[in-house]
């Protein structure tokens, strides 16, 4: 069916160009019978001619486009296509037939007039009939209307995509936009109004959709146009950047209902992409954790680098084993592994740091649910502090040339065992970092301390869209609790810069904007439901649980941070620590797991952790 549309296609184009001859004939003539002998030359010539355009029309594939999704495109193919065939024939026919008759074939003043009339009429029609389609299956369906916010050249995509969805019946009838030279200006027959005039025209014409076109519109102004929507009930949709349309073309599908994700993320990070590709290019690299939110990140970003090879290195069988998946369908001209371990396990790592000899280390595995941390801590200690330091001590063994510890901003001032571990964790690989300078390795110890990464495992934002899709309630522990955030990618992608800047025993703290009332976050993601707060659902307060902070905090009030040459990451400047004391500490808490003495396990921790005070815990009373 496909092949006969096009065929028909290029019937109708010849007719066209037979008219097109004809016409310029007459023009040229100025509708005229001409003499004998031009209408001779012109009998011989207009075949030729014919012959010449259809060749170009199969070297340029004019007839191959669908007619009803006529595109810029296929009016380019047209152009080059009528273009060469009057070039060759003004050339190389005109030359020929005059070295055989003495004449030209065809004067240059109707090849001139054919190419305009031939590129008009061809074009002319393809539009002509797009646009009766549309209109035919506009009038059977109620229209759908819609504004663009964003006049730019996605604004144009984003206008042909809706446009040309059989499935639904899309009418654009205004777009907007903040840049002063689109004032008073129309975009394919639309209007282009200033982004100031939005809520007046939502009130007066109330379309069903509003599409946000621009990628560039700050994150408050994107809060700003949703608001305004919810205020009218109009739907909002996002138009994802060019780099993830699919084959480099927008269609409706990828336009997707925009989600917190998107009210919440800041300005794209500026990396030194040329420093990181120069560490991680040829180069052996382990993950730890790499079945994780952060750990599989880590793994898609690391592997646009080309390393020599990536290892990934989880205790988690199926999340390892999807992530293995996506890996080898996205990157698979690249090489990974995957490898179950735990990394508690000496034994076990060491047989992998033998085995794959890696020359760079993330090691983002931990246990970082503060809850049930609270209720397992010698869990906790044993993966977060020995796991720590069993894959610490092999990345020196082993002389890796950088190991990045992934850590968080609950390991500042902590009062939950697992910012403890995590913070203590932080001690021992600074400190390993120091004491290396007295042994025959050069590993560089560098840590990374973030907060709360949007859609983690366990996050509250999964939690909160679970709720909601069950009617509620939504459980916010504290009506005054705010926390950081920030995206999965963007936390990745300054794991990765801080890495390969790292000299040695810093611990970089990231840039994480301000902090966000969870409150707040709770009756966004209703309201980007559809949901009305207390008619359709409710948000309940459940207290806080054990070992939880109503603040979090990236810095101790005794740490100050230095800047480095990227504005979102800062050096945290924290007291150093005795390598062979804290090595002890280890020691011991791994003595004390098999004992399974928790209050003990605390103890010391309290002890060299003097800023670790339990919060809502059963620990409290360990407190001095």
């Amino acid at each position: 069916m496909q092949q006969i549309s096009r065929w028909g296609v290029l019937i109708i184009d010849i007719g066209i160009i037979i008219f097109s001859l004809a016409l310029a004939h007459l023009l040229r003539f100025n509708f005229n019978i001409p003499t004998t002998e031009d209408y001779d030359n012109l009998l011989l010539g207009t075949p030729v001619m014919i012959v010449i355009r259809v060749f170009s029309f199969f070297i340029f594939k004019t007839y191959a486009g669908i007619i009803l999704h006529t595109s810029i495109e296929d009016a380019q193919r047209i152009f080059w296509a009528v273009l060469s065939g009057s070039i060759f024939m003004a050339t190389l026919g005109n030359l020929g037939f005059y070295k055989i008759t003495g004449h030209f074939a065809l004067p240059y003043s109707i090849l001139i007039i054919d190419f305009l009339v031939s590129i008009f009429m061809l074009t002319a029609y393809r539009a002509l009939v797009k646009i009766l389609y549309i209109e035919f299956r506009n009038g059977k369906k109620d229209k759908k209307f819609v504004a663009i916010y964003g006049a730019g050249e996605t604004g144009i995509t984003t206008k042909t995509a809706l446009e040309r969805d059989m499935g639904n019946k899309f009418s654009v009838n205004a777009f907007f936009d903040d840049n002063s030279n689109f004032r008073k200006k129309r975009l394919l027959g639309v209007t282009i109004y200033p982004g100031k005039f939005l809520e007046r025209y939502l009130l007066a014409n109330q379309p069903q959709l509003l599409v946000i076109s621009d990628n560039n519109i700050s994150t408050d102004k994107k809060q700003e146009i949703f608001e305004l929507c919810l205020k009218y009930n109009v739907k909002v949709r996002n138009v994802p950047p060019v780099e993830k349309w699919i084959n480099g073309e927008l269609s409706l599908q990828q336009i997707k209902e925009i989600n917190i994700d998107d009210l919440l993320e800041r300005d794209p990070i500026q990396l030194d992409w040329e420093n990181i590709e120069n560490q991680l290019k040829n180069k052996t690299i382990l993950i730890t954790g790499a079945a994780g939110s952060i750990g599989s990140e880590i793994a898609r970003q690391v592997l646009r680098f080309h390393p020599k090879l990536l290892v990934l290195l989880d205790q988690a069988e199926t999340p390892l084993y999807e992530i293995d998946i996506e890996l080898s369908n996205t990157f698979s001209h690249l090489k990974h592994e995957v490898v179950i371990g735990d990394i508690r396990n000496y034994e076990r790592m060491q047989h992998i740091f033998k085995s794959y000899r890696p020359d760079i280390v993330y090691h983002a595995a931990a246990y970082k649910h503060v809850p049930m941390m609270e209720a397992n801590p010698s869990e906790a200690i044993l993966t977060n502090i020995s796991g720590t330091g069993i894959t610490a001590d092999l990345a020196k063994e082993f002389h890796v040339e950088k190991f990045v510890f992934v850590s968080t901003d609950k390991a500042v001032n902590p009062t939950n065992i697992m910012g403890a571990s995590k913070r203590m964790a932080e001690i021992y690989v600074q400190s390993l970092n120091h004491f290396k300078e007295n042994t025959n390795t050069n590993t560089k110890f560098i840590t990374t301390r973030f907060g709360n990464v949007l859609g983690s495992n366990g996050s509250v934002i999964p939690l909160f869209k679970k709720q909601i899709a069950s009617g509620g309630p939504v459980t916010v522990t504290h009506p005054e609790m705010t926390r950081y955030f920030m995206t999965i990618p963007e936390a990745c992608q300054l794991v990765l810069e801080a890495g390969c800047m790292g000299k040695g025993g810093e611990i970089y703290v990231f840039d994480m904007g301000k902090s966000i009332k969870i409150l707040d976050l709770a009756k966004s993601m209703i309201r980007l439901s559809g949901l009305e707060l207390e008619k359709d659902i409710q948000i309940t307060f459940t207290g806080l649980r054990p070992g939880e902070k109503l603040f979090e905090e990236l810095l101790n009030p005794s740490e100050t941070s230095l800047p480095t040459h990227h504005k979102k990451i800062m050096i945290a400047t924290v007291r150093e620590y005795n390598f062979e004391k804290i090595k002890s500490v280890v020691n011991k808490l791994t003595y004390l797991f098999d004992k399974q003495n928790n209050n003990e396990l605390v103890k010391i921790l309290k002890k060299y952790i003097p800023e670790y005070k339990s919060n809502n815990s059963i620990f409290e009373k360990l407190d001095c």
